[in-house]
């Protein structure tokens, strides 16, 4: 017996999605096999849908049977339907890069950057999963921790990272005062997220700026130490507050969920990283002039607090020197320094000086600090800190003197 073969195949289309919309065709894939004496008519129902970005899926062609005849010139003796389920096309909501955005150092999933696949590979092997917002909740209850409003929300948003989350319950859950001020300091808690050693950092730039000034000064004002104590002890004062906002204004910190950020120029100054050398995060990349426009933003800030510094600190020693003259007076006393010029000594010292050498320095802590060997070994990361302060502070603290006594001012 003989068979007429109608072999009738419709291949699987590729879908395929652009920033317009996507195609999809099902695949569908039918043989006849009729004998001789029976002929055949294949009829298929096709449907396309094309789905524009945020808009109903439009259907073209759906419901429109598509009759094929298979048979020789002979009455159609039967006929056979065949259906197939279509698959509506996800639409892309990214915008075909990137995956949504709240930049900085984000704690969730978003970013601002975009990259490819073994980019976002990276930042889990670093940062960790990206925690949903359920499993966030199980984790802080599981610690008996209450999360702050903004971390909830971003937590709700973008989901929050494993690596993030954990540093936060391990550091609120510390010994007062950091659990306090963890849980209610937003601007040591971002801080101490993005970088665990920013504590230490403070610490032993406030130690060794100390011993190293008062170092300096005794060699550099030599026997007229104790007979111009009054302008170390300002120095010093101005110092410890300077040592602070240094380490502060340069360290980097966690930007917590979508960010809102300003038009205009200062919407732009947010956008600028933390230092000249901060390291790019998941969800945000800076551009070679956004690190250079850093430097004199942060010149800016570090003179103004420089001066403010400046007239505070040699505001009080004036008073102490001319208290302690009123009281006793000698040949040996120096006149009293002005005010305004030394508070702004301050802040071109500041901006200058100090704003190049603590650049400088971040960026040769972070190279160290995403070494493997400070990887697997921390204590060398903080070795290093300490030896490089500690250089750059016998230094700064020469330099300032000289520098005074360059301006007149002492």
């Amino acid at each position: 017996m003989h068979f007429h073969f109608c072999d009738l195949s419709i291949a699987k289309m590729s879908s395929f999605c652009s920033p317009g919309g996507g195609f999809t065709a099902a695949k569908l894939h039918s043989s006849v096999h009729q004998p001789a004496s029976r002929n055949a008519v294949l009829e298929l129902n096709i449907c396309a849908k094309f789905s524009p970005l945020n808009q109903p899926s439009v259907g073209i062609g759906c419901g429109k049977p598509l009759r094929i005849r298979c048979a020789e010139p002979e009455a159609v003796t039967e006929t056979n339907r065949l259906s197939g389920k279509f698959e509506e096309p996800k639409a892309d909501d990214t915008g075909g890069g990137g995956d949504g955005g709240n930049g900085g150092f984000p704690l969730g999933g978003g970013g601002g950057g975009g990259g490819d696949g073994d980019e976002g590979d990276g930042d889990e092997d670093e940062f960790g999963p990206i925690m949903k917002y359920d499993e966030v909740l199980i984790e802080a209850e599981s610690r008996g921790a209450v999360l702050p409003a903004d971390m909830l929300e971003a937590a709700k948003s973008t989901g929050l990272r494993r690596l993030i989350l954990t540093r936060y319950l391990d550091f609120q859950g510390s010994a007062w005062p950091l659990g306090f001020l963890m849980r209610y300091c937003s601007m040591l808690r971002n801080r101490m997220l993005a970088d665990p050693s920013f504590l230490f950092k403070v610490g032993i730039e406030v130690v060794i700026d100390s011993c190293c000034a008062t170092f300096a000064e005794v060699k550099k004002r030599g026997k007229d130490f104790w007979a111009e104590f009054e302008l170390y002890a300002a120095d010093l004062l101005v110092g410890v507050v300077v040592d602070i906002a240094l380490v502060g204004m340069l360290a980097p910190y966690a930007r917590i969920g979508k960010q809102s950020v300003s038009s205009g120029f200062m919407g732009r100054l947010q956008t600028l990283p933390s230092s000249v050398f901060e390291a790019e995060r998941p969800g945000i990349r800076f551009s070679t002039q956004q690190r250079i426009a850093t430097y004199f933003y942060k010149g800016v800030l570090y003179g103004s607090v420089g001066f403010g510094c400046g007239l505070i600190g040699q505001g009080i020693a004036n008073m102490i020197m001319t208290a302690k003259r009123s009281i006793k007076k000698s040949d040996e006393d120096i006149p009293v320094p002005p005010l305004v010029k030394s508070a702004a000594l301050w802040g071109v010292f500041l901006a200058v000086s100090s704003n190049t050498r603590y650049q400088i320095i971040n960026g040769l802590e972070r190279l160290v600090e995403a070494s493997p060997v400070a990887k697997q070994m921390p204590p060398v990361a903080m070795a290093f800190t300490v030896g490089v302060r500690f250089a750059n502070n016998i230094y700064g603290g020469m330099q300032f003197v000289d520098w005074a006594r360059l301006s007149g001012v002492q």
